[in-house]
């Protein structure tokens, strides 16, 4: 009959203690990317913040110091983000 390959055995097989590490290593993974979107909205939200706070105490015709700081957020924050998912894969 030789060797049969059954994907689902292996795992079917395996002890408690394996599936729960498995399930933390799940658990780790999704609290890592939950940070990252919670400091996406930390970054995004404050530089916002101090763009509306200089456009009060600098008027302007065109609220340049909200859109120039929601910008330099975004982008700070996506850098962010390819920095950690970075960090992820090595």
């Amino acid at each position: 009959m030789g060797n049969l390959y059954m994907p689902g055995l292996k795992y079917a097989m395996s002890s408690e203690k394996e599936n729960h590490g498995d399930n933390k290593g799940r658990i780790d993974t999704w609290i890592k990317f939950s940070n990252i979107g919670l400091q996406m909205a930390i970054i995004i939200g404050g530089m916002a913040y101090l763009g509306v706070w200089l456009d009060e105490k600098y008027p302007n015709r065109y609220s340049a110091y909200t859109i120039i700081c929601s910008l330099f957020g975004v982008f700070a924050a996506l850098y962010n983000v390819f920095r950690q998912v970075k960090n992820m894969n090595d």
